[in-house]
């Protein structure tokens, strides 16, 4: 589990890509400090098994599910992620819940400087925005943002000068390529009504939603 809070850019220094899969060479040096083999670590969003640690990289294995549903496929050495240790209990949660599963990718198709902010807007699928709604959060490559507005097609985000300095996606472009996990609590909402439609052969509308306490 994680938090979306990005410790460190991280910077590849190798992709040994096999038929399908790839194993990734990372350079790092914050979340090294107390790293070891069979840690999880967020890269840019995606949940990743450490297999080896030095003192100024680690390596994880990419399988191809993970290939082929991230960015994480578009990385060459010289590329730079975000990085995120797993949380601790004891820890303050400062972002939001976030697994490392990614639920899909989205393309940024604008990029507005509005005084010491950026506006990013990001067109996706249906079955990802779907989970997204305004004021709610999502994990873009890892970070924990807040959604400012939402289409039919795509979604807003605002990034403060914080998160432009020390994460990677202020650096990205227009038609770039970005990791999205929706907010896990909306999934499980989700998964409880629609047991609950088919046990009780009812249709989710604002009646049924009323009726188990959702407004």
């Amino acid at each position: 589990m994680f938090t979306g809070i990005i410790e460190e850019i991280g910077t590849i220094i190798s992709v040994d890509k096999g038929v399908r899969s790839a194993v990734l060479t990372i350079g790092a040096r914050v979340v090294l400090e107390d790293l070891k083999n069979g840690d999880s670590i967020c890269t840019n969003g995606a949940c990743l098994t450490v297999t080896a640690v030095s003192e100024q990289s680690f390596m994880a294995d990419v399988m191809w599910e993970t290939m082929r549903l991230t960015n994480l496929q578009h990385l060459k050495p010289g590329s730079t992620v975000n990085l995120e240790r797993a949380v601790r209990l004891n820890d303050r949660l400062n972002g939001h819940m976030v697994s490392g599963h990614i639920d899909g990718m989205g393309i940024i198709s604008k990029m507005v400087k509005d005084d010491n902010a950026i506006r990013i807007t990001i067109a996706t699928q249906p079955d990802v925005l779907r989970y997204i709604i305004k004021k709610g959060s999502v994990a873009i490559d890892g970070i924990s943002l807040t959604v400012t507005e939402v289409t039919k097609s795509d979604f807003g985000i605002s990034l403060i000068p914080y998160t432009i300095k020390d994460t990677t996606l202020a650096k990205k472009k227009t038609g770039d390529s970005v990791n999205l996990e929706c907010d896990l609590i909306g999934k499980y909402i989700e998964r409880f009504l629609s047991d609950k439609k088919h046990a009780e052969g009812k249709t989710i509308d604002e009646n049924f939603l009323k009726e188990h306490g959702y407004f």
